[in-house]
């Protein structure tokens, strides 16, 4: 990869882990008079970009907010064309997957996804489980909330059980408890369309993430944007709280 390829990206200052929240299909396909599903299948073309760009550039982790919990709650016509769209995406990247040794992961309540969604995504993770390349986590019918509200009870269980003692609870065991358990935090969260807010995405895991926000919708959102986002956050000084030298 030459250094324009790379937007004159430091490959050697690249974020491990970049979290995206992939947000506007609904807009986009609203601004172009179509049905939402159009946006959403829009919206899969640019995954594809990114898991690419990302893999290409030698990016280790990729966590996508594919489904939350709240989407639940969207019009039921909606719900079912985005868990198509889901089992799709995961049978037709599989021979991808393989070729380039990238593992799927899942994030989130999977017992609440259809079965044949749940069958595909578990036929993919255990068919790239010993890829060594990057990760793709999907966070699917995800909320952090519900994330760190089963961490606490379990944690409670093992206090309950004499497992543990409360005063001994620490930040490790409480992340080891997490979906994220084996994943490091993410260093940059990208969130497209212009919303400013996380959407009970990460929430303990984001703490010291450099976060960008880009008013572009995500069926827009293209690599020479996701490059000139790594290359600004390669400018950004990462202190995690502490003074600079």
């Amino acid at each position: 990869m030459t250094p324009h390829d790379s937007t004159d990206l430091d490959l050697t200052k690249l974020p491990v882990h970049v979290a995206i929240i992939m947000d506007g299909n609904g807009r986009w396909a609203k601004k172009r008079l179509l049905n939402r599903v159009k946006g959403h299948e829009k919206g899969s073309d640019t995954v594809r970009t990114i898991v690419r760009v990302s893999r290409e550039l030698g990016i280790r982790y990729l966590t996508l907010y594919a489904f939350s919990t709240e989407n639940w709650a969207r019009p039921k016509m909606e719900v079912s064309a985005l868990m198509s769209l889901l089992k799709k995406f995961i049978q037709s990247e599989k021979k991808d997957m393989m070729e380039h040794r990238i593992r799927l992961n899942a994030l989130g309540q999977i017992h609440k996804l259809p079965e044949d969604v749940r069958t595909a995504l578990k036929q993919t993770m255990d068919e790239t489980k010993n890829n060594d390349g990057m990760c793709l986590n999907l966070a699917l019918s995800y909320g952090s909330r519900d994330e760190i509200t089963s961490a606490v009870k379990n944690l409670a269980a093992d206090v309950k059980k004499g497992l543990i003692n409360p005063e001994d609870i620490t930040e490790s065991m409480i992340s080891d408890h997490l979906f994220t358990k084996d994943i490091p935090d993410p260093d940059l969260m990208i969130r497209t369309s212009g919303e400013m807010r996380i959407s009970n995405f990460l929430m303990w895991q984001l703490s010291y993430a450099e976060i960008f926000f880009t008013p572009t919708l995500w069926p827009d959102f293209n690599e020479a944007e996701y490059k000139k986002i790594l290359r600004d956050y390669q400018m950004r000084d990462r202190r995690f709280g502490k003074v600079a030298e």
